[in-house]
């Protein structure tokens, strides 16, 4: 086996993003060869150990990722192919303090939305008491919003529109300004201080996801749906 940053004493990380992909994929997050995961495995100078291009993350071995330095570029000489979105891996662990992991998702609502959003450029959430599992909220009363952004296979294009957007944020507040993005029609991009607080961001972000969906779907308040007729009272109306 070439040399791996498991053989560098980090095969206890491996395993648990392998059991992030089998979980994910089994709740519908990441589907196929979809979605991709890295953690930081450097900060000076940055590096990140992230899933290899094209695999199935319901089945992802020790070997199926590679480490890249802050421009996304192979550092482990094993000749491994990132992800495709290993760029928007680095600039998050670049750019937002304190990022140790960050996780990518294509889960059915977060794509619906993503796409039903996109004019507006951010999908609000507001109320809901699951929101506390975000980093720094305390309690329900208040609102996040996830920026949306276009998606496109220009990847250094969309960094930096990423990058342009973030850079009019204070991440310096004591309460992060947001906690993950969206891609139009695609999915979620999280992350965390480590593994265990990214998972938790994709859970919370996925649950408030679908709840924000299928409330849409739900009659206007005060507008109860009416009861159905029956053949006989359709046959008097008529």
């Amino acid at each position: 086996m070439s040399t791996t940053f498991a053989e560098a004493g980090s095969a206890d990380t491996i395993d648990q993003l392998r059991a992030v992909g089998r979980e994910f994929h089994s709740r519908g997050w990441s589907l196929g060869t979809s979605s991709n995961y890295s953690v930081v495995a450097s900060r000076d100078p940055l590096e990140l150990l992230i899933t290899v291009s094209g695999k199935d993350k319901s089945a992802l071995g020790r070997d199926d990722f590679v480490r890249v330095d802050a421009a996304g570029k192979p550092v482990d000489g094993s000749g491994r192919k990132s992800s495709a979105e290993t760029l928007l891996h680095c600039l998050i662990a670049s750019t937002v303090p304190g990022v140790g992991a960050v996780l990518h998702t294509h889960s059915t609502w977060g794509t619906i939305l993503s796409g039903a959003d996109l004019a507006r450029g951010s999908l609000r959430i507001e109320g809901y008491e699951m929101l506390k599992g975000l980093e720094g909220i305390a309690t329900h009363d208040t609102f996040v919003e996830v920026p949306i952004f276009a998606n496109t296979q220009d990847m250094t294009e969309l960094a930096q529109r990423i990058r342009h957007r973030f850079a009019a944020l204070d991440w310096s507040a004591a309460r992060s300004p947001c906690h993950g993005f969206l891609l139009s029609r695609h999915g979620l991009y999280t992350w965390g201080r480590d593994l265990a607080e990214a998972r938790r961001h994709i859970e919370i972000h996925e649950f408030l996801f679908e709840v924000v969906a299928r409330a849409r779907m739900l009659p206007a308040a005060g507008a109860p749906p009416q009861p159905r007729q029956t053949v006989q009272q359709q046959q008097q109306q008529q």
